[in-house]
């Protein structure tokens, strides 16, 4: 007996022993919590807290949150992530939450649409959901009553829809009256089914803008990713994964006006912090192992890289602006991102630069060592964010065993990662002040209030409000409230009224020359800024949008220097020499001028000499703008200015200049190099530079030899 109970404790403790091990095998990854477990590992700023405002099974990986103008609260559900991974394409699904007895807690969900491939944002519009869900944008709207999608059209079409970490994505309604869209610079040829007779547009290289009342659609700068915000005034920001906040302050229109310009960047990391993070959780398995065996083939090339496993942003995503008033005042402004794979949520203070357009993202002085929110479950995972009606700030947490596109981990290490692990989960938190100051309410509609309190509300502090009353009354046309609207930017004095005023009359086609030319001179910089835009449709507005280069704004600079460019005056070129001689340190401003024909020929260096100060010292700066000015002139390839610049280097205020006319010369190869027929004016140019540049040291020489082999000229 004692040896059979022997036996079978040796058997007992072999079976617990090899389950032991298994377990350990196993014990990579932890294991879910509940809603209520997970809100006890969140680190938060002591001034707020976190209440759940819904979870699964009325919420399973959700991505978006939306409220539309009845109330009614959406949310998108993106069951297919990752698309290359375990996931069916085609899961994605939408559904409408409620919250019967009112405690502000979901209690119920009603499936709105189903069946959505990489369905990944939605805006609320004119009673249905625009929605992407590549390779489509669709509109879907339910006509009966029921909650439920039965009216599905595809609005546009042609969008990459291969990564689904990568795909269009993030609408937002801007202040003039375009939609916007994250596109992560993916290529695709998009056609426009209210548009039919339009062109594909080829949106690679780009992100993506539409309206949807003039059947307008067009590219925009930027390659965001998930994550994209405006401010009150229209500046828009956005995410794209370890660059948690960007900006693109030069539009796509006004870089491609002329195709000569040099290679260039204008996507701007505006962080001055990047690009470390408070993280709390330890990295996954896999990523620390990843990162061991990246560093080491590094090390093994001697390549001087580094590979950094955690406490850093690597999964930024939902960038989301605080614009409203159920925060405390020193909030207003923040910009709130998550980090999915450091499962934290950042907050940036904006300020706009002082000697650049560009804004900059700096922590606030709370933050110099904490993140706004830090988790330490690794499962938490703020995809993205909102406002809601209320004010407060509500975090989509799509809770997650796992995020990463599976084609970026080694096979050995995917093999014991389960991508599904997480489908059956999904929660939304509201983050709210400790101290509740007003009373807010979670729901609001819009829909049965008449236009003029409509109006009304574009001056109300909640930006929820404003924005939504700005989209109706636009989808409205109820011309009746057009007095109403012209008294309000006359004479409100908040400017986020005016600006929103200003822009629902030209949706209702009733803007003028003398409400843009009142707008020029607010005093709130983002208003003029706008009002330089509009001008360019008002030639009689010219002398004074000359005027505005001469702004304290650098942000209204820049956008006086674009706007000059749609004019042909020799006026706009003088202009564009004091842009150039008052900040030729900006990339930004130099850019800006060159993308303009008139700030890209001969004309404008002549008008710089004639000046003779631009030359009275020799930068660094300097040398690369002529460079890039000549690149134009050369690419170009025009006869005219050919002759024209080479003329100029006889100038007398370059003449003795030799690192200058190296400048120019190098400048010149290059673009000839770039230009569609090189050799068309191989003879002008060969006479031009003999008789403008006979007798040259060594240095001259050698950069006329590559203007001439530029053209085929000699060997």
């Amino acid at each position: 007996m004692n040896i059979t109970n022997n036996k079978t404790g040796t058997l007992l403790f072999l079976i617990c022993t090899l389950t032991w091990f298994g377990c350990v095998k196993k014990s990579h990854y932890t294991e879910a919590l509940s809603p209520n477990e997970e809100m006890k590992h969140f680190e938060l700023d002591s001034s707020f807290k976190v209440e759940l405002f819904a979870s699964e099974p009325n919420v399973l990986s959700p991505v978006d949150l939306a409220w539309d103008e009845e109330g009614n609260i959406y949310v998108i559900e993106m069951g297919d992530y990752p698309e290359n991974g375990k996931a069916v394409k085609g899961k994605g699904r939408i559904r409408v939450l409620k919250d019967n007895n009112h405690d502000g807690i979901i209690d119920t969900s009603v499936v709105f649409a189903n069946n959505l491939p990489s369905a990944t944002s939605m805006l609320a519009w004119k009673g249905g959901l625009i929605v992407t869900a590549a390779p489509d944008i669709l509109y879907l709207k339910d006509t009966t009553g029921d909650l439920r999608a039965d009216s599905r059209d595809v609005l546009f079409t042609g969008f990459f829809a291969n990564n689904s970490e990568a795909q269009i994505t993030c609408l937002r309604f801007g202040v003039d009256n375009w939609i916007y869209a994250n596109n992560n610079a993916q290529d695709g040829e998009v056609t426009f089914a209210k548009n039919p007779a339009a062109p594909k547009l080829n949106v690679g290289a780009s992100d993506f803008r539409f309206r949807l009342d003039s059947g307008l659609f067009e590219n925009e700068s930027g390659w965001g990713q998930f994550g994209m915000t405006m401010d009150d005034y229209g500046h828009r920001f956005y995410t794209q994964n370890t660059y948690h906040i960007q900006q693109s302050p030069i539009r796509w229109r006004y870089l491609h006006r002329h195709k000569f310009l040099p290679p260039f960047d204008v996507d701007i990391n505006i962080s001055d912090h990047d690009p470390l993070t408070f993280q709390k959780t330890p990295p996954p398995y896999w990523r620390k192992e990843r990162t061991k065996r990246r560093q080491e083939e590094f090390d093994k090339q001697k390549l001087n890289n580094k590979e950094y496993a955690d406490k850093h942003f690597t999964g930024s995503s939902g960038g989301t602006f605080y614009l409203s008033n159920a925060f405390p005042t020193e909030y207003y402004g923040s910009v709130f991102t998550g980090d999915v794979a450091g499962n934290l949520v950042h907050r940036d203070v904006l300020v706009p630069g002082k000697n650049s357009p560009a804004f900059i993202a700096k922590r606030s002085e709370k933050e110099k060592d904490r993140e706004f929110l830090a988790s330490t479950d690794p499962w938490t995972r703020p995809a993205n964010f909102t406002v809601g009606p209320d004010g407060y700030l509500y975090m989509i947490d799509m809770y997650r065993q796992h995020i990463e596109a599976p084609s970026s981990i080694p096979d050995d290490l995917k093999a014991e990662m389960n991508y599904s692990n997480g489908e059956n989960y999904g929660r939304i938190y509201r983050i709210l002040p400790k101290k509740v100051t007003k009373e807010m309410t979670t729901a609001q509609d819009l829909h049965s209030k008449t236009s003029a309190e409509l109006v009304s509300l574009l001056a109300d502090p909640n930006q929820w409000l404003r924005q939504h009353s700005h989209m109706l009354l636009i989808q409205r046309q109820d011309r009746s409230v057009i007095p109403l609207l012209k008294t309000m930017f006359e004479t409100h004095t908040d400017p986020r009224a005016r600006i929103h005023s200003l822009y629902v009359l030209e949706g209702m086609g009733e803007l003028n020359a003398p409400m843009v030319s009142k707008a020029m001179k607010d005093p709130e910089p983002g208003l003029r800024e706008q009002a330089v835009i509009l001008s360019e449709k008002y030639p009689q507005l010219l002398p004074q949008l000359l005027e505005m280069i001469n702004d304290t704004s650098m942000q209204v600079v820049l956008q006086a220097t674009l706007s000059l460019g749609e004019f042909v005056d020799s006026r706009v070129v003088q202009a564009f020499a004091k842009v150039i001689e008052q900040h030729l340190s900006d990339s930004l401003s130099r850019i800006a001028v060159l993308s303009s024909n008139e700030g890209s020929g001969p004309d404008l260096l002549k008008v710089l000499l004639d000046h003779g100060i631009f030359l009275k010292d020799t930068s660094s700066q300097k040398s690369t703008f002529i460079k890039d000015l000549c690149y134009v002139i050369g690419a170009r390839n025009n006869e005219k200015e050919l002759s024209d610049l080479i003329e100029l280097l006889s100038h007398g205020e370059i003449k003795n200049n030799s690192v200058m006319k190296i400048a120019c010369l190098e400048g010149l190869s290059k673009g000839l190099e770039n230009a569609e027929d090189k050799n068309k004016n191989r003879q002008l140019i060969l006479t031009a530079l003999e008789k403008n540049l006979p007798e040259q040291n060594e240095e001259i020489k050698a950069a006329i030899k590559k203007v001439k082999q530029a053209t085929g000229g000699m060997p």
